[in-house]
């Protein structure tokens, strides 16, 4: 009797186990669409499915199935779908048939796809760009702030533990990010991160298709983002191809030997983790090494991120699928990509193009953290000296950034012009294929805070903005930068610096601050000059002040910055060549003060001016 027992209570066990022997444990993309030109891949994830058969009633017309692909993992198969564009859409019934004789069904949905959605819009030079970290910005909704499905509760008195920001509290706060003039909504990842700490910045995926719990929902995503261009404002994804988490629901049964790089680091048993080496610059370095090449791609970015193999098809064609899949399911604007030059090379670029082949205008932005024009360069979607095409449409202009931080955080007694440091920065944009289409920014989650940056100087801080808003590319702001946030003890660190937004609680000098920056944002909507207008700029001369045009058919903005310490007199025959070819009568847009060419005309040390002129 007691042995009955005992079995009784390991089948018991046995069938809450991840696999089911009657059923599929998991299909993947969670549903497709008709007329899409990326290929239907389906990952199969059951119990002894490998060498399966997978069929289709063939009484349904434009509606079939390809190859079928078994791993080295027998609880894996991968099956081409055939979709004709004159399916109806409707869910469909699947069966697999195992090679041990089990028979079991799955349904899967095809939807219509929206109208015009292979032609959709994205982001540009005409937009604003607001970067936010969902878990610090806004808690609209504090039933969600843990999650029985999550290991990591909130604790928000922990810097770096999970503080209760949501998908509800960005949609509750657009209007504020509309009247900062802000036309496009970047969240740091909002799929599902479960690790047991640290969890907060989303970068550690544990589920391609599932929001975060504590975030909200898939469905509570896809109407943030409907709500956003209710308002006229896009979003951007933030994905993350290079890695995923250890708490990913495939890493307790990887699809494959060749899924992730260095699978020893999974049974280290103390042994030191094999890391990435962050050499970037071997990919594009002639004397490179194999072996520092190898190591940059295949290592692990971190402890908990695991390095996918891109190089791997079956892995690429998951990974160009799920972001086809969010681009069509929430209707988004564009993508950014995390740490893209630590893929391998060929998968990323091959991945990028696939996504854009799907959508040809869909705006792709990649962190390419270099500090010089070169190496960032190389990264922009074009033919290299070594043929290498990475088919990115746009990178992150962190050598823009550096410079100007260091030219605006000095006094300009250093034995050269501080300000030609930018100067210098974009004299390099002949290496890029369109620096208009490059994305230009002042800090972001993984730098210091721009208050930190300019010592609290509110002046700097305004200066930065004014050059933020008006150089040539796409302006990104990062969060709670327009208030003059940064961390309580005036550390740094990544837990120090991604604070939660004081709402309801900012002080007069940071209210000024915000309304500063949202004049000005709100006014580079208007302006064709500064959208889409050419560069051009003088070289700043022994006072510390620098002076550059942006100008189109109608309209010219000149940008005077004195990084001096004397009273800047402009000097209007020297820029003679720009201003003779407008309207003599222009205003400043940061004060509202009418103007006229020819005028005396001072602008304060330390100060930044914008001139407008029709």
């Amino acid at each position: 009797m007691w042995r009955s027992k005992i079995l009784i209570v390991c089948m018991a066990l046995l069938s809450t186990t991840v696999l089911r022997a009657d059923k599929l444990d998991r299909v993947e993309p969670p549903c497709w669409w008709i007329g899409m030109d990326t290929d239907l891949q389906l990952m199969l994830h059951g119990s002894r499915i490998a060498g399966s058969t997978v069929s289709v009633d063939a009484s349904v017309k434009g509606l079939s199935v390809g190859k079928v692909i078994s791993t080295d993992n027998p609880n894996y198969l991968f099956v081409e779908v055939k979709i004709g564009n004159r399916l109806a859409p409707a869910t469909y019934r699947f069966n697999v048939v195992t090679p041990d004789g089990r028979q079991f069904d799955f349904d899967y949905e095809i939807r219509k796809r929206r109208d015009g959605s292979a032609r959709r819009t994205s982001f540009g030079p005409s937009d604003a760009v607001y970067l936010l970290m969902p878990d610090r910005f806004a808690n609209g909704d504090k039933s969600n702030d843990s999650s029985k499905d999550a290991a990591e509760k909130a604790d928000p008195k922990n810097l770096g533990g999970r503080h209760g920001g949501d998908i509800q509290g960005m949609i509750d706060h657009l209007d504020d990010l509309y009247e900062l003039g802000v036309t496009t909504i970047w969240p740091t990842p909002l799929l599902f991160d479960n690790e047991k700490a640290y969890s907060y910045h989303g970068y550690a995926c544990a589920d391609y298709y599932r929001i975060d719990p504590r975030y909200g929902s898939n469905e509570l995503y896809r109407t943030f983002v409907e709500k956003a261009h209710n308002k006229g404002m896009k979003v951007i994804m933030d994905m993350v191809p290079n890695h995923c988490g250890t708490a990913h629901w495939w890493m307790k049964d990887l699809p494959s030997d060749t899924w992730i790089n260095y699978p020893e680091n999974l049974k280290r048993n103390g042994n030191r983790l094999i890391r990435t080496n962050a050499a970037m610059s071997t990919h594009n370095d002639p004397h490179a090494s194999q072996a520092d090449k190898d190591l940059c791609v295949k290592g692990w970015f971190d402890t908990t991120m695991p390095d996918l193999n891109l190089a791997d098809p079956l892995v690429r064609q998951y990974l160009v699928q799920m972001a086809v899949w969010w681009v069509e399911y929430a209707d988004l604007d564009g993508l950014r990509v995390d740490t893209f030059p630590y893929s391998d090379k060929k998968g990323i670029a091959a991945w990028t193009k696939a996504i854009r082949d799907e959508y040809k205008n869909l705006n792709i932005v990649g962190e390419v953290w270099f500090g010089d024009v070169a190496s960032c360069s190389y990264w922009e979607g074009r033919k290299q000296f070594d043929g290498y095409n990475s088919n990115l449409p746009s990178v992150m202009d962190f050598p823009l950034m550096f410079a100007a931080l260091s030219a605006l955080n000095s006094d300009g007694t250093d034995w050269e012009p501080s300000l030609l440091k930018i100067y210098n920065s974009l004299a390099l944009d002949w290496l890029y294929e369109d620096p208009s289409d490059i994305l230009v920014f002042m800090g972001n989650h993984d730098t210091p805070r721009l208050a930190h940056e300019l010592g609290g100087d509110q002046e700097k801080i305004m200066m930065a903005y004014a050059v933020l808003a008006t150089m040539r590319g796409v302006p990104q702001l990062y969060y709670g930068d327009e208030y003059g946030l940064r961390s309580a003890d005036g550390t740094v660190g990544h837990s120090q610096e991604r604070v939660d937004m004081p709402w309801g609680k900012f002080t007069p000098e940071q209210k000024e601050l915000r309304d500063f920056v949202a004049n000005l944002f709100n006014w580079r909507k208007g302006s064709q000059a500064v959208s889409e207008g050419k560069l051009t700029h003088f070289r700043p001369d022994s006072r510390n002040v620098y002076v550059y045009f942006r100008t189109a058919k109608d309209e010219a903005v000149m940008v005077i910055l004195n990084g001096g310490k004397e009273d800047y007199t402009v000097d209007w025959d020297h820029f003679s060549e720009i201003t003779a070819k407008f309207a003599k009568k222009g205003r400043n847009v940061i004060t509202g003060e009418r103007l006229k060419i020819g005028d005396d005309y001072v602008v304060e040390p330390g100060a930044a001016a914008i001139l407008e002129f029709r």
